[in-house]
Parts: C-alpha cells; sequence; structure tokens
C-alpha cells in the first residue's frame, strides 16, 4: 500500500473555491461518468440535499458529483452551480428534454466566524466546478475548510482552527481516498500517538483542555451545545459497486471519524460521509470498507495540520510547535 495523490483517483477531479472574507468556501467532487453512490448521515444536526435518492430502493443509481459547502443551510445553494455547470456539459440523467445532473451535497456551519453574510452561493459553486478542471486537492483553509472550526464546547474564544484535508492509497490497482471539511465539536486526536492536536484550549490557550473531560464533568448539565458544528467529507474509490454497497462503506468509513474526532456524531454535529465509486476495479467490499476508515482519519488529521491561523483562531503549529 502507498499513499498518492487524490486526484489520482481515476475518473474523479476535485475544486475549490472559497471567499477569504467570509471566511467560506465549498469543494466539489466530480464524476463525469457517474459513480455509484451512498450516503450515511451520523450526526444529529446534519443540513444536506439529494441523500434520499442514494437510498437504494430508489430509481437512480448514479450521481455526478458531491457538493461540500460552508454557510449551513445557505450553502446548500452551492450545488446549484454544480448543476449548471454539468448541464452545460450534457451531463445527468437524462429525462429527455435535458439531462438532469445528480449533485449530492452537506453543508458545514461557518457563519460565527467572520462575516455571516458572506456564504457559498451558485456563483461559488460553479467557480469550484472550473477550478476542477485543474484537479488539485490543497489543504487547510480552503474550500468547505476556509472557515471550519474545532473544539467549540467553550465557545469560540477558546476554539481552534479546523480545515480541509485529503488523503489517498493505492493497493494495486484499487484507489481510495477521502476528501474531509473538519468543522467538529470535539478534538481531533492524532492517532499514531493519541494525543489531542486540535481542539478546546485551556485558559492559558497554550495546551488543551480536552473536550470529553469537560462534557463527562458537566453531565448534568442539560444545556444546549454550541451548534456551530459539523464535519463532512466524501470517499472516492475506482472499485466497482453497487449502490447498496456504497450505502455499507459510507457507514463503514465513519469509523474515521470516530478515532481521530473525540466526541464524534454528538447531536451538535451533523457529521456526514458519501462514498463514490467509479467502478473501475472488481474488489472486495471489506478491503474498501477499512482503507475507506483510515484514509478519512487521516484525512481528517492532515486538515487540522494544514490550517492557519485566521481571525484570532490558532492554529496547529501556534499550539504544538
Amino acid at each position: 500500500m502507498r499513499e498518492i495523490n487524490i486526484n489520482k483517483i481515476q475518473g474523479i477531479r476535485i475544486g475549490n473555491a472559497q471567499n477569504m472574507k467570509g471566511p467560506t468556501g465549498c469543494t466539489v467532487v466530480i464524476c463525469e461518468e457517474g459513480a455509484a453512490a451512498g450516503v450515511d448521515v451520523r450526526g444529529g444536526a446534519p443540513g444536506t440535499r439529494e441523500t434520499d435518492l442514494l437510498n437504494p430502493v430508489n430509481l437512480v443509481d448514479r450521481i455526478h458529483a458531491v457538493m461540500l459547502s460552508g454557510g449551513s443551510a445557505f450553502g446548500l445553494d452551492a450545488a446549484s452551480g454544480a448543476m449548471q455547470y454539468l448541464e452545460e456539459k450534457n451531463i445527468g440523467f437524462d429525462v429527455g428534454v435535458t439531462k438532469v445532473p445528480i449533485v449530492c451535497s452537506a453543508v458545514l456551519f461557518d457563519l460565527s466566524i467572520g462575516d455571516y453574510k458572506i456564504r457559498p452561493d451558485k456563483a461559488m459553486g460553479y467557480e469550484a466546478c472550473i477550478n476542477s478542471e485543474i484537479n488539485e486537492c490543497n489543504q487547510g483553509n480552503i474550500g468547505a475548510g476556509a472557515g471550519a472550526t474545532v473544539g467549540k464546547i467553550l465557545g469560540s474564544d477558546y476554539a481552534m482552527k479546523g480545515g480541509l484535508g485529503c488523503y489517498a492509497v493505492q493497493v494495486g490497482e484499487l484507489q481510495v481516498g477521502a476528501v474531509i471539511a473538519v468543522n467538529c465539536l470535539g478534538d481531533v486526536v492524532d492517532t499514531s500517538t493519541g494525543k489531542i492536536i486540535a481542539g478546546v484550549l485551556n485558559k492559558g490557550k497554550n495546551g488543551f483542555a480536552d473536550t470529553e473531560k469537560i462534557m463527562i464533568s458537566k453531565y448534568d448539565e442539560k444545556k444546549n451545545l454550541f451548534s456551530g458544528n459539523t464535519t463532512i467529507g466524501a470517499v472516492i474509490t475506482n472499485g466497482k459497486f453497487t449502490k447498496t454497497e456504497m450505502n455499507k462503506i459510507a457507514s463503514m468509513a465513519h469509523n474515521g471519524y470516530g478515532r481521530a474526532i473525540r466526541p464524534a456524531h454528538s447531536m451538535a454535529d451533523g457529521d456526514t460521509i458519501f462514498a463514490m465509486a467509479t467502478g473501475k476495479v472488481e474488489v472486495d467490499i471489506n478491503v474498501v470498507g477499512l482503507l475507506a476508515t483510515r484514509v478519512v482519519e487521516q484525512a481528517v488529521i492532515n486538515a487540522v495540520k494544514n490550517a492557519e491561523s485566521i481571525l484570532g483562531y490558532k492554529d496547529y503549529n501556534s499550539i504544538m510547535k
């Protein structure tokens, strides 16, 4: 097994667009030939589009893009930009009079950082699609991770900068990768050491307070946790699978959140993972599922390691180095 650039996965393009005056942005994963896809929504506060059609009992069996976006529910508008872009290329589900692009989407909450009136919209979504033609997947304060923050149990004063992370591997002909926008309530842990590398800061803002310890110590306080969270992403593979199998892979991939984010899947998070397969290689679903867990885990870690301080939010490098 070897690490590869995620943009090397066959049949996939990734593009980002952002407005740092927000800051906010969006990230698109495009498969023009169509990808078998599934989704698993685990968090209690999700914002999504076109997830019902990924249910195996429903008609459409391939999608053409996943849009990950900031802006809370406002950011769902970015998916319309992807629909425009793909329709102009005559890509989509053929309905006779036109082709309808199938674009799934999930959003994270970043309205509380910077100017809340700036959100990803149709124009920004279209821009991300144009940028996908360059097919670069940079990390950190870019795309859907532009306004992402982590460790918000004590509010924004003790939170840190999150971001967008990518990671991919190849085994023989099999390729599996993940692109994740990390905006969690909890802390991010480097699973190689077991230590927190980003999360809620202590009073001196020179180390970590530990979100889980804080939550446990206040077990009898039924207060409304700050809801400006959610980690969203997509797992991508060149494996050949059905829509039913892709839903299972999306479910298995959430183990990566559980490993690297503590806690994950809270009622204040809308944690969502899409899974996309281009259908190039016959492979075992169990192998892809375990690799999906690994690439999600590492993408989460990469997101915070590549984040940069902004608007007073400290980053990984300012705390760990």
